[in-house]
């Protein structure tokens, strides 16, 4: 139960209040920098998957036998979502050689985008959240990252003109 602790409060960061899933977010940050610095895009893709994976498993475990299935201390799902969110920064950073903190704006549009679609989950976010158990913890938070990934996009693109506006 000890491991999967860790891994579902993301070493702690769960514990943190008031508000624990936005510490969740803010502590995947630095962890999501450095998985992009040490090995890119790859790297960090690979490790949001290993997450959702371990995410899903501790979860699973520290829910076993109670009647509330998502916590707040569990915020694993954050991070997933919240690196899902930064694909969108990271890619483009990786495939074009940039230094990744150059993309600044993304991080915080990331950041923000990410936060709103979890707090406020509109539409699949919603209907991921209803579902019980560890796949609606997880699935919820992967489905508001890429809504987060996507709008990222979409205000780089108005940013820089690609469309159109």
């Amino acid at each position: 139960m000890k491991v999967a602790n860790l891994i579902g409060t993301f070493f702690g960061a769960g514990n943190l209040k008031p508000a624990p899933g936005t510490w969740g977010s803010l502590a995947a940050l630095p962890v999501a920098y450095v998985l992009h610095t040490v090995g890119g895009f790859p790297l960090l893709g690979f490790a949001t998957l290993a997450v959702i994976v371990a995410g899903y498993w501790a979860t699973a475990e520290m829910t076993r036998g109670q009647e509330n299935h998502d916590p707040s201390e569990i915020v694993i799902d954050e991070v997933a979502g919240q690196w899902i969110a930064l694909w969108a920064i990271s890619y483009p950073a990786w495939s074009h050689g940039l230094d990744i903190t150059a993309l600044w704006p993304g991080w915080i549009s990331a950041f923000v985008l990410f936060r709103l679609f979890d707090i406020w989950k509109p539409g699949p976010v919603g209907w991921a959240d209803r579902k019980e158990g560890p796949f609606g913890v997880m699935m919820d938070d992967v489905i508001a990252g890429i809504m987060a990934g996507a709008g990222t996009l979409v205000l780089a693109g108005i940013s820089h003109g690609v469309l159109g506006f």
